[in-house]
């Protein structure tokens, strides 16, 4: 049976870790951890929040593999809307990063946290 990318979105959210900007930020501090845009790089230009790192979903794994080898890294993933970063959060799990989030808030609200 086909599901609807909502519903994936919805399944997989159970397995993951999920927080908001301001949780993301203070763990991402304390932790050194990255903050990674995952939307493509034309998004990413139009707007995006100040200390971001952006990687396009269609390269995270490999980009991550290069820049990232440490398995424990604190990973705080965002998009526009959150299924990217769902998507790319089960990405960064399945080829073995621990510790990865996805952060819930708007684009709008962690282009305003951030600055």
């Amino acid at each position: 049976m086909l599901k609807t990318i909502p519903e994936v979105i919805a399944q997989a959210r159970k397995s993951l870790t999920i927080m908001t900007v301001e949780e993301a930020m203070l763990l991402a501090k304390q932790e050194n951890g990255v903050i990674i845009d995952v939307r493509e790089p034309s998004e990413y230009a139009e707007k995006s929040a100040e200390g971001t790192i952006n990687i396009p979903r269609g390269l995270l794994e490999m980009k991550m593999l290069q820049m990232y080898p440490n398995e424990a890294k604190p990973i705080f993933l965002h998009c526009a809307t959150g299924a990217r970063a769902i998507f790319s959060a089960e990405q960064l799990k399945r080829v073995g990063y621990l510790n990865v989030s996805v952060i819930t808030s708007t684009l709008d609200d962690i282009c305003n946290a951030w600055c």
